[in-house]
């Protein structure tokens, strides 16, 4: 399996069928990040920005941003 990956972190994708819509969240870190695409390239697009809005209001609150868990 492949993951959707963007710097140090991946995304946990679902696909909802009846919304005909993709819902992901950055996985291996307590913080909650999730975003929303209808395709995949909207998706990816999407994965980018919710990193980069995440490292954002990290530095803005000064907190460090959670580094994806390795195992």
């Amino acid at each position: 399996m492949s993951a959707m990956r963007h710097k140090s972190y991946a995304a946990h994708i679902e696909y909802d069928d009846e919304d005909g819509i993709f819902h992901g969240k950055i996985a291996g870190i307590d913080d909650v990040v999730s975003f929303h695409a209808t395709n995949v390239g909207d998706l990816r697009a999407a994965f980018r920005e919710a990193v980069a809005d995440y490292m954002a209001t990290c530095a803005r609150i000064g907190k460090p941003p959670q580094k994806a868990f390795s195992g």
